[in-house]
């Protein structure tokens, strides 16, 4: 038996280094955008956004998605942008797909909804702010089927999802 057994780490320990991992990147994301405010000279004409929203997906993965006008460019210097990427809900409902995003202070005429079978688009336009975003699905949908609506400043989107019947043909046994 050894003299020095190896001390095996507490879930707390584990849930401080993963803190200290996540203040030291904000640390270096907040000098990286300082600098670019800097190098931009930028004396706050336009409002700037960013932000995170944590969950757990359909598949149980916990995901982290970003939204806000600043994105992450070439070797994780932020760049900023004069389009808003909402925040926005995809929720898997039996046959159907509904998608909630936050649009502030647009007229719906500004709104425009585009939609193929893997993919939505919304983009629409204020005299102040512009948004944009491509939303993933969950699954295959049928375009034809997309219902919107806007109603303050939420704009609701549902959406069926595409029959995936096997394709082919019934071969008769002999």
């Amino acid at each position: 038996m050894s003299n020095n057994p190896k001390k095996r780490k507490s879930i707390f320990d584990i849930f401080d280094d993963i803190m200290r991992e996540m203040e030291e990147e904000m640390r270096e994301f907040e000098e990286s955008f300082e600098d670019l405010m800097k190098q931009q000279n930028v004396k706050g004409e336009n409002p700037y956004y960013y932000g995170v929203r944590i969950f757990v997906g359909p598949d149980g993965v916990p995901k982290v998605e970003e939204f806000g006008n600043i994105k992450k460019g070439k070797y994780g210097k932020p760049i900023i942008s004069d389009e808003i990427e909402p925040i926005v809900d995809v929720i898997d409902h039996n046959d159907e797909i509904w998608i909630v995003a936050d649009l502030p202070g647009v007229a719906k005429e500004n709104i425009k909804v585009n939609a193929t079978e893997d993919k939505i688009y919304i983009k629409a336009n204020s005299d102040i702010r512009k948004y944009s975003k491509e939303i993933d699905l969950p699954s295959k949908i049928d375009p034809d089927s997309v219902k919107a609506s806007y109603k303050n400043g939420v704009l609701e989107i549902k959406v069926k999802k595409k029959n995936e019947e096997p394709k082919g043909k019934e071969i008769k046994i002999e």
